[in-house]
């Protein structure tokens, strides 16, 4: 009996215990919940700047490459040995100029023969039209004198067309590479000689889509440079492919662009935009305030915390003005507006939807952010002044 009553208090004594330790667990988590729904969110500090309509400058973006309005690699027409150099590495050089000298004492010997030949039968012709004249030759002996002259004429021109292939003479104005000779060497016919290239205007080879052959039309403005980030240079389109590539559906351009600083090379990358006519009122942000996620693209906007979030997933308006976002006094919480984003360019992007002029976007400071976080402006430091200009791509 007694073993019983012990046993029964030994059951009573375990669930007591277990009663006591759940009941402190549901009062653990109460108090926990209450002091997290009690606690004050830390003020995060961010950068900002007020959503305006502004001039959008679309454009095409390509790849290109540069190459030189004239440009050959300059060679031999004839064999020979190099008896004279003309040139030194970048030297500026006139049509005409003698560049290479190759030895041609062979052709000199054989042109004084040539010239004595011409000689020889001239004087033989006259010979021949006097006795014609008189009547006491035949007239085939003149024919003959004739044919013999005409002969010595083309030998003539000959030797010296022999004698002009052994002087090397640039082809055109421009500036000369490094010579790829020496003297004594013997040329084969076609061995180069340097690179002659015309650096005072540039030529840029490039591909658009052809879905966008529609806006582009001879003499249009490019701007172009050796990063997309610099487009420091300006030419025009001079030359449309007629037919688009059916493999890569890509046309053709070529445009022109003055090098007066030399800045461009052949054989250089370019990154090219084809400027397109100015859109008004369009609403851009820098890419920084723009948070890309896999439920949409979204911004922070800062608004009044007693307005609520009437804006909050991309409907209503709750955004502050400009003047009550500066007064600090004010509670000022960050709500997320989903937004419609469109075209970039130079750290700008489009925003078609879910923003309205007078919006306070944040621009710096999102990672610390989350929906309804107090927040502190601090424009001090701007990386939204450090972006370029609007501008896009069609």
């Amino acid at each position: 009996m007694l073993k019983r009553i012990l046993v029964a208090l030994f059951v009573i004594l375990i669930m007591a215990v277990c009663a006591g330790l759940i009941g402190f667990n549901f009062f653990r988590d109460k108090m926990i919940g209450e002091y997290f729904a009690n606690m004050e969110r830390p003020t995060v500090t961010v950068s900002t700047l007020t959503v305006k309509a502004q001039s959008w400058q679309p454009g095409i973006e390509a790849i290109g490459t540069i190459v030189a309005r004239q440009g050959v690699d300059v060679a031999s027409r004839a064999p020979g040995i190099v008896r004279d150099i003309g040139f030194k590495a970048n030297d500026k050089v006139e049509e005409g100029d003698l560049l290479v000298q190759l030895d041609d004492e062979v052709e000199q010997a054989d042109l004084i023969a040539a010239k004595a030949n011409l000689s020889r039968d001239q004087q033989a012709l006259k010979r021949a039209e006097a006795l014609a004249d008189r009547g006491v030759s035949a007239t085939s002996v003149l024919e003959n004198a004739r044919a013999a002259l005409d002969a010595s004429r083309s030998q003539l021109e000959r030797v010296k067309a022999q004698i002009e292939l052994k002087q090397i003479r640039a082809p055109f104005t421009g500036t000369i590479g490094i010579p790829r000779v020496d003297l004594g060497e013997y040329l084969a016919v076609g061995s180069v000689i340097a690179t002659l290239q015309d650096l005072e205007t540039m030529k840029v080879d490039f591909s658009v889509p052809e879905v966008q052959i529609k806006s582009l039309q001879l003499g249009q403005t490019i701007r172009l440079g050796l990063d997309a980030e610099h487009l420091d240079q300006t030419g025009e389109i001079i030359g449309i492919d007629p037919k688009a590539d059916p493999d890569s559906r890509l046309v053709a351009v070529q445009a022109e662009v003055e090098n007066a600083d030399y800045a461009l090379r052949p054989g250089q990358f370019a990154a090219v935009r084809i400027e397109l006519p100015v859109e008004k009122d369009i609403i851009a942000l820098p890419q920084t305030a723009v948070v890309m996620s896999l439920y949409g693209s979204y911004v922070y906007v800062v608004q009044d915390a007693n307005k609520g979030s009437e804006k909050s997933g991309g409907e209503g308006k709750g955004s502050k003005s400009p003047d009550e976002a500066n007064d600090q006094t004010m509670k000022l919480v960050a709500r997320q507006v989903f937004v419609k984003t469109g075209r970039r360019y130079t750290g700008k992007i489009e925003v078609t939807a879910g923003l309205e002029p007078g919006d306070i976007v944040v621009t710096a400071g999102q990672n610390k952010l989350s929906i309804g976080s107090p927040v502190r402006i601090d424009n001090s430091v701007d990386p939204a002044a450090e972006t370029p200009s609007a501008g896009g791509a069609s």
